[in-house]
C-alpha cells in the first residue's frame, strides 16, 4: 500500500514538473501595446528619444540676474518652481511663476517663465 501511495505522489509530482516550464515560458507583450493615455504618451516620447517628456527633471541654476534670469519652460500661464537657495539647505523655497512676470527668489536669483509648446 505504501508503494502504491508513493507511486501516485511521484506521478503527480512528475506531471506538475512537466507542465510548470510551459507556464513560465510565455513572454509578455510589448508594454506599449497595453499602455493608454498619459503612460502611452510617455512611452512614445521616450521611444522618440525624449527622456524628459514632462519637464520634471531638475534644472541647474544659471547666473540668475535680472538681465539674464533662469528660464523655466512651461506650456501653461503659471508654474510652481522650487529653489534650493544654498547647497546644503534641507528645504525648498516654493514660488509661483507667471507668464511675462520675472520673479526673484529670497536668495536673489531671478526666474522667468518661457513658453514651450505642449507635446
Amino acid at each position: 500500500m505504501a508503494s502504491l501511495t508513493g507511486r501516485i505522489v511521484l506521478t503527480a509530482a512528475r506531471r506538475n514538473i512537466q507542465y510548470t516550464p510551459v507556464r513560465f515560458c510565455k513572454m509578455m507583450n510589448d508594454p506599449l501595446e497595453h499602455a493608454t493615455g498619459i503612460e502611452k504618451r510617455e512611452l512614445l516620447a521616450k521611444a522618440a528619444g525624449n527622456e524628459n517628456p514632462f519637464d520634471m527633471k531638475v534644472f541647474k541654476r544659471g547666473p540668475g540676474t535680472k538681465e539674464s534670469p533662469n528660464l523655466i519652460p512651461s506650456a501653461f500661464d503659471a508654474r510652481l518652481v522650487g529653489c534650493i537657495c544654498e547647497e546644503e539647505q534641507t528645504y525648498v523655497n516654493w514660488m509661483w511663476l507667471y507668464q511675462g512676470h520675472p520673479k526673484r527668489c529670497e536668495c536673489g536669483h531671478w526666474f522667468k517663465l518661457v513658453e514651450k509648446a505642449p507635446v
